[in-house]
């Protein structure tokens, strides 16, 4: 009887979502990454998570928390970043997921239970000339399925 043999940091296909994450902050790299997760998702016959992160500034003091809501600037990022995209063609079961965090980490968490993740190189606090943000680095180098980084065509 043979058996095949299994990797310790395979993903366990019952605790996959059958979705593909997009990290979204409003960027160009962000949209082109959402187009590019369409792609895939029709050739593979799953749907699409958007998903933005968000935090309270942490230069606020306590009365200033009732005047801001981060929470609602990411969904609205994602919607803009949605109609960005597709037009009024979105893929129908997307979803936008909203999540208090820091960027890396929500996407890194969200990748244990995707099946892939999908991030622009370079988000809105980018610096001009890098190759890769520090979070699509930090999922390209620690997420727990593949991940894919769409670079513009701008940035060489």
């Amino acid at each position: 009887m043979s058996t095949t043999p299994t990797s310790e940091t395979q993903t366990d296909p019952s605790e996959s979502t059958g979705r593909i994450v997009v990290g979204v902050d409003g960027s160009p790299s962000s949209i082109l990454a959402l187009q590019q997760a369409r792609r895939i998702s029709e050739a593979l016959g799953i749907d699409i998570d958007v998903m933005a992160a968000w935090q309270y500034p942490t230069y606020m003091g306590e009365g200033f928390a009732n005047d801001i809501h981060p929470d609602e600037d990411a969904k609205q990022i994602m919607a803009e970043s949605i109609v960005a995209a597709f037009g009024d063609d979105a893929p129908t079961g997307i979803g936008q997921i909203a999540v208090q965090g820091v960027p890396a980490q929500v996407l890194l968490d969200a990748s244990r239970v995707a099946d892939m993740l999908v991030v622009g190189s370079r988000g809105r606090g980018g610096f001009v000339g890098l190759l890769l943000g520090s979070v699509s680095a930090q999922c390209a180098e620690h997420a727990r399925c593949p991940v894919l980084v769409v670079h513009s065509r701008d940035h060489h």
